[in-house]
C-alpha cells in the first residue's frame, strides 16, 4: 500500500504522516516503511548541527502503522478514528538519522471491539533502533458542524 493508500485509512497528511509504504498487511500484523531524508521538518530543529530523529516520532510512526491495521478491519471506517490512549515499555536503543529506513513493525497482542494492544519495533538495518507497546482507542470521528466549532 502506497501513501495514497494509506490516506484513505488516516487522517494524517504532510508533515505528520509518518508512514510512506505498508509492506505487510494482516488482521494481527503490519509492517511499514518511513524513509527518513534530512529534509524532514523535525530536522531543522532536532538537532541542526546532528539531525536525530525525535523518540516520540519514531513512536508516533508506529502508532500511525497501528491506526491503519485497526482501520483495515473495520466496516465503517469513514466514520471512525482510532486515538493513541497509552504507550508502555517505549525503549529507544539507537539514534535515528537521515538516510535511515525504518521497518515499522506492529503484532497485536490483544484486541476488542473498540481497543486494540499492539508490541511494536522500530528497525534499521535489521537492528532495532525503538520499541514500544500501544493502546489505541477506536472512537466515532466528530460529525463536521461540531468539529467546526472552538
Amino acid at each position: 500500500m502506497d501513501v495514497n493508500g494509506i490516506q484513505s485509512y488516516l487522517p494524517h497528511r504532510y508533515p505528520m504522516l509518518l508512514v510512506d509504504r505498508i509492506v505487510e498487511l494482516a488482521p494481527d500484523r503490519i509492517v511499514g516503511i518511513k524513509n527518513v531524508t534530512r529534509n524532514e521538518w523535525f530536522f531543522e530543529g532536532h538537532f541542526p548541527d546532528v539531525p536525530v530523529m525525535p523518540g516520540v516520532l519514531i513512536v508516533e510512526a508506529l502508532a500511525q502503522c497501528a491506526g491503519t491495521l485497526v482501520l483495515k478491519y473495520v466496516p465503517d471506517r469513514d466514520k471512525k478514528m482510532v486515538l493513541l490512549i497509552s504507550i508502555r515499555e517505549a525503549k529507544f536503543r539507537r539514534q535515528v538519522v537521515p538516510g535511515d529506513q525504518l521497518r515499522l513493525e506492529m503484532n497485536v497482542i490483544k484486541r476488542k471491539e473498540t481497543l486494540a494492544i499492539m508490541a511494536g519495533k522500530a528497525i534499521v538495518d535489521g537492528i532495532v533502533v525503538a520499541e514500544a507497546e500501544l493502546m489505541c482507542k477506536l472512537a466515532d470521528k466528530p460529525q463536521q458542524e461540531e468539529a467546526a466549532k472552538p
